[in-house]
């Protein structure tokens, strides 16, 4: 989770030149600055950085000891850097934003908040965080936040108006947190590492494609280059299954590295084919938005049961 393309609406109230901020208060403008960095993505990315933590924790060996502050800063940066990504990605797709329903009333496309303040608050959100990592947790675990803030802010944003291939690249940095929570604790990646990494990576493909063909609306209005749009629910249905099988495979890998459970096996069987079976079921061409819809809710049901089955798994 998570283009350069010409608008495809030809008429479009041109967004306010200065923010309305006469008459806002503070507490206003703190809560734009919050909505700035995807509260609820935030959240659940910490989530998965928290998952990667646990079990490199209990299943993998730690570079030295695990102290309260050294984790805190490590749950705290990633949040940081997170909403530090968010922040700058809403700046640079303002406009986009304003021409899609689900995003036209953000604090940026409606002018409540000055793009100044949004670059500002972005960019001070990753100087503090990326090096606060680097210093008090280590080296890698800094690195792998700057590569996935990098890529996601100055790479995926401005392709998603290039091609449809951005879904890919931006699926790198969206992978990243559960391992960064792995190399927080052990100072390395790993096999376990790489591991969660892919299935984070795999997981967001059918998630956003979901998404992608319930608002194809959506991004067409605002040129954004997705799957649905550019090749058509047949292409992007296809490719959700084979995501899907890729992921069936990688979630089951974990166990022969030595991460999962007897729990886990019995969890990733079940869900993986659940999993499956609803975006199979997309091939069908009666299917429409309606089962994306439900490929999309079943993408947030797996993703915590399986991260659930990972950490109680014995």
């Amino acid at each position: 989770m998570t283009t350069h393309y010409e608008p495809v609406a030809p008429q479009v109230k041109a967004l306010p030149l200065r923010p309305r901020l006469s008459s806002r208060g503070g507490g206003a403008l703190v809560a734009d600055l919050v909505t700035l960095t995807k509260p609820r993505i935030t959240a659940m990315v910490v989530v998965t950085m928290l998952g990667g933590i646990w079990l490199a924790a209990h299943r993998g060996v730690a570079s030295g000891p695990l102290s309260a502050w050294r984790l805190g800063v490590a749950v705290a940066g990633t949040a940081l850097v997170v909403g530090s990504a968010n922040a700058l990605n809403m700046w640079l797709e303002r406009a986009s934003d304003g021409l899609m329903a689900r995003t036209k009333n953000r604090p940026l496309p409606t002018g409540r908040l000055d793009p100044t303040v949004a670059l500002g608050f972005g960019l001070a959100l990753g100087v503090v965080s990326v090096p606060a990592l680097a210093l008090a947790v280590n080296a890698l675990t800094g690195a792998l936040a700057a590569v996935a803030l990098v890529s996601y802010v100055a790479v995926y944003t401005p392709l998603k108006r290039r091609t449809t291939a951005s879904l890919l690249i931006g699926a790198v940095p969206g992978a990243i947190p559960p391992l960064l929570g792995w190399t927080a604790v052990t100072g390395r990646i790993g096999w376990p590492g790489a591991l969660l990494f892919g299935v984070l990576f795999l997981w967001q493909v059918p998630h956003f494609l979901a998404i992608a063909t319930f608002r194809r609306d959506d991004y067409a209005r605002a040129g954004l280059k997705v799957l649905p749009v550019e090749r058509g629910d047949r292409v992007t249905r296809v490719h959700i299954v084979a995501y899907l099988l890729a992921l069936y495979a990688v979630s089951l890998a974990l166990v022969a590295v030595g991460v999962g459970g007897p729990l886990y096996v019995g969890a990733a069987v079940v869900l993986g084919a659940a999993f499956l079976a609803v975006g199979a079921w997309g091939l069908r061409p009666a299917a429409g938005a309606r089962w994306a819809r439900g490929l999309f809710a079943t993408s947030i049901v797996y993703l915590v049961l399986l991260f659930a089955a990972l950490m109680a798994s014995p």
